[in-house]
């Protein structure tokens, strides 16, 4: 149906970002009983909130009748805390994704330029369409980012640079040296926004908040979630940080009670919790090796991830999925990636994990 209104002629060619697909939508489609699904297709964490932090969600409905602390006081306090830096440096966001949608709001026109990776979240590239700005891709080095590719894109015209690390869908990582080596190369012109989703999940990571605490880096934006590592995506609540002057200009773009009480009080109670994230990223790599061993096995390619979940070429993605579906077993096809042979697969726990790779065999000789 035509609307009798005109809308912004940007979104008639503006894709709609498409999710995991839930276990209830999976389960009413085919009829299997919920309980007997699961998702391995949203880089969720199979092990759950930590308890301390559903006991303070449980508490914190108690109060849902009143607004949100607008400040984040308590959560902003604390974080900064643990991460060494002043509170100033803190802004929070409905999810990292909003936080992406800040930096369009601040920086782009349709006379602004993107740079992403070729293989780069999704909703990079919907952000930039959103504000009509260029979207310039550079192509993939070895499912990854090229950094002096990047760097050579770089224009008058370019305001923001996205990159994951490690990168989400591919799970591949920049050595930290080259990382290092590549922010400092980035003209002041240009923002740097690195998503770091995934940061916990490294095992030697690059800190670059020295670089934003000493004012080198005013170009500088670190995204982060509470996501994955801490098992809160439900709340959608991420976090970046930079220098206090960028902090201070997205502030003014974001909404009132952005953070709803229930997720400051399950991510503040989340942070004392360091056994539970410690137990993930064990979990994690076990179950790295696991799909490792069984995809050399098969004789399936496959990217060798720094993340929690891994990229694998099964020839059909789109078929894969839909047989996987029917078992009982949710993964992510890649086509809107351009990867249209690939499927992703996130870490689940042990029985999940080995359930996945016995019913894919099954699917791929069938």
């Amino acid at each position: 149906m035509n609307l009798p209104f005109s809308t912004n002629p940007v979104l008639k060619s503006l894709p709609v970002y498409q999710p995991g697909r839930p276990i209830e939508e999976v389960a009413r489609e085919l009829g299997l009983p919920a309980e007997e699904i699961f998702k391995l297709a949203s880089n969720e964490n199979p092990l759950g909130p930590s308890r301390k932090a559903v006991r303070a969600m449980r508490q914190a409905l108690d109060g849902v009748n009143l607004y949100p602390d607008g400040n984040v006081f308590y959560l902003r306090q604390k974080l900064a805390a643990k991460l060494g830096v002043a509170p100033a440096n803190l802004i929070f966001g409905n999810g990292s994704n909003e936080l992406i949608e800040f930096l369009g709001h601040a920086l782009l026109d349709q006379n602004s330029e993107v740079i992403v990776s070729q293989y780069c979240f999704a909703v990079y590239p919907i952000v930039t369409a959103l504000f009509g700005s260029k979207l310039v891709t550079v192509k993939a080095k070895n499912y990854g980012h090229d950094l002096e590719g990047m760097l050579a894109a770089i224009t008058p015209n370019t305001r923001l640079l996205f990159v994951a690390n490690p990168n989400n869908p591919t799970g591949t990582a920049v050595p930290a040296a080259e990382l290092a080596k590549f922010v400092k190369a980035v003209p002041a012109h240009v923002v740097l926004a690195l998503d770091e989703a995934y940061i916990e999940f490294l095992q030697e990571p690059l800190n670059l908040l020295p670089d934003i605490l000493n004012g080198s880096r005013p170009n500088l934006l670190l995204m982060r979630t509470f996501s994955k590592i801490y098992g809160l995506a439900g709340l959608r609540i991420g976090y970046g940080i930079a220098d206090a002057a960028l902090i201070s200009e997205l502030e003014k773009i974001r909404q009132p009670f952005n953070i709803n009480s229930v997720a400051q009080a399950g991510a503040l109670a989340a942070l004392d919790d360091d056994a539970h994230a410690d137990k993930t990223r064990r979990l994690n790599r076990r179950g790295l090796k696991l799909y490792a061993r069984a995809f050399k096995k098969m004789g399936l390619e496959f990217v060798p991830s720094f993340a929690n979940f891994i990229l694998v070429k099964v020839g059909d993605g789109s078929r894969v999925f839909i047989e996987m579906q029917k078992r009982g077993i949710i993964v992510r096809p890649m086509g809107i990636y351009d990867l249209p042979e690939w499927i992703r697969i996130s870490i689940g726990t042990p029985k999940q994990n080995e359930r996945c790779v016995a019913n894919l065999a099954q699917v791929l000789a069938s």
